[in-house]
C-alpha cells in the first residue's frame, strides 16, 4: 500500500477552493470515488485523516473545500460562510458538486461515487441526497438532520446511512425522530445508527473544548465499521483479488 496525497485547486464560480486528494498508488485498476465533506472548522487534519483511511480501503478520495481559500482558521469568516451556505441549499449543493466534479474527473475513478460528511459535512451530504444528486450513497456522521426543504416522495435511489450520538445536544432525539419520519415519507433507502454514550463530534480526537462536543472512541470505531459495511453493500468486495468489484460486473 502506498497512499499518495496532493492538493488540488479548483473553483465554484468566483470562489477559489483547495481540496485534498488521496489514493493508493499501487492499485492500477479503476475504482469507486468517495467525497469527504469536512466539519465546521473547514478542511482540517480530521477530514484529511478520514480521507486517508478511506484511501487505505481502496477508494479514490477527495476531501473537498466548502469554504474557500482564506476562510478556515478565521472564526468570523467561518461562521459567516456556514450561515451563508446553511441558508441556501442550492448554493450549498453547488459548492459540494464542484468537489464531486473534481473527484469524477480523476482517471482512477470508475464512475461510482458516494459521499461522507462529518458535522457540517454530514448536513451537506444529506442535502445532496435530498436535492436528487446522482450518488450511490451518502453517509452523515454526527451531522445536523434538520432541513428547511424535506425530501419529497420518490427520492432518488441514493442509499443513506446516518451515524448519530445518543447524547448529542446539538441534534436532539426530536430531530432524529423527525428525520426518520421524513425519510419514511420520501420512501428512501435509509439506515440510522444511534450510539449510546456519544455526544456531538464523537469522531474528533483533537480540538478545543466545546460544550456538548466530545471524542468517544467506541463510537468512532463502531461508526468506521458501519461505514465500511455500508460501502461493501454499495460497491461489493472481491476477496479473491482484494479490491472493489468492477462496475461493469455489477
Amino acid at each position: 500500500m502506498s497512499i499518495t496525497t496532493k492538493a488540488i485547486e479548483y473553483r465554484d464560480g468566483d470562489t477559489e477552493l483547495t481540496g485534498h486528494l488521496a489514493w493508493d498508488d499501487l492499485r492500477d485498476h479503476r475504482r469507486p470515488g468517495i467525497l469527504v465533506v469536512h466539519g465546521g472548522a473547514g478542511l482540517d487534519n480530521h477530514a484529511k485523516g478520514r480521507a486517508r483511511r478511506l484511501a487505505e480501503l481502496g477508494f479514490v478520495v477527495f476531501a473537498c473545500d466548502m469554504y474557500g481559500n482564506g476562510v478556515a482558521g478565521n472564526r468570523e469568516r467561518v461562521m459567516a460562510r456556514i450561515t451563508e451556505l446553511r441558508s441556501d441549499r442550492a448554493k450549498l449543493c453547488q459548492r459540494a458538486r464542484a468537489g464531486l466534479a473534481v473527484l469524477a474527473s480523476q482517471p482512477q475513478v470508475d464512475g461510482r461515487i458516494a459521499a461522507v460528511g462529518y458535522c457540517f459535512g454530514g448536513m451537506t451530504v444529506l442535502e445532496l441526497a435530498r436535492s436528487g444528486v446522482d450518488l450511490a450513497g451518502v453517509i452523515s456522521v454526527h451531522g445536523s438532520l434538520h432541513t428547511i426543504e424535506p425530501a419529497q416522495p420518490g427520492l432518488s435511489n441514493v442509499k443513506i446511512l446516518v451515524c448519530q450520538g445518543a447524547l448529542d445536544p446539538h441534534v436532539p432525539m426530536m430531530e432524529v425522530s423527525a428525520f426518520a419520519e421524513e425519510m419514511n415519507r420520501a420512501g428512501a433507502d435509509w439506515q440510522l445508527i444511534v450510539y449510546g454514550g456519544a455526544m456531538h463530534g464523537f469522531t474528533h480526537e483533537e480540538g478545543p473544548p466545546v460544550p456538548g462536543v466530545a471524542y468517544h472512541a467506541p463510537s468512532d470505531a463502531r461508526s468506521a465499521a458501519a461505514i465500511e459495511s455500508f460501502f461493501r453493500e454499495l460497491f461489493g468486495w472481491d476477496a479473491n483479488v482484494g479490491q472493489w468489484v468492477e462496475a461493469r460486473s455489477r
